[in-house]
């Protein structure tokens, strides 16, 4: 029994050596970063200005309308106006990431990478192209 978990065990890294091998060969990869995309992107900063400024509209408009409505009606209208934000997040949070893939196509694109990764999984090597992604999206 130990013998042929061995066994199976050595053809398992066999085969993942070969496979990691063979999609290494030639492929240029890219590191990208996206903690500072997300800090550092006038972009990502507008939306989320954007999304404060809605957050804040909204916020506003129900303490108006909190003396004029029932304690039932006014959690129906609280609940109307976080569901309103939650979209207004989602939305603008696949704007971010439709952006952010677009710059990168065309960076990966430019400096013919096969493959880009996120930074916090790569322990050494690659290429950063976070600069070039933040200038895509300026």
């Amino acid at each position: 029994m130990k013998r042929k978990m061995r066994v199976i065990t050595a053809i398992a890294l066999l085969a993942l050596a070969a496979l990691l091998g063979g999609c290494n060969a030639g492929t240029n990869v890219g590191v990208l970063d996206v903690n500072r995309i997300m800090n550092e992107s006038p972009k990502v900063k507008q939306f989320q200005d954007q999304l404060n400024t809605k957050g804040k509209e909204l916020s506003d408009k129900l303490e108006k309308q909190k003396a004029s409505l029932s304690k039932e009606d006014f959690q129906k209208q609280q609940q109307a106006s976080y569901s309103e934000f939650v979209k207004t997040k989602q939305d603008m949070e696949k704007q971010i990431d439709d952006a952010i893939k677009q710059a990168l196509d065309q960076v990966a694109k430019e400096k013919k990478l096969g493959v880009v990764v996120y930074k916090n999984s790569v322990a050494q090597g690659g290429t950063d192209v976070t600069d070039d992604v933040l200038k895509k999206m300026q």
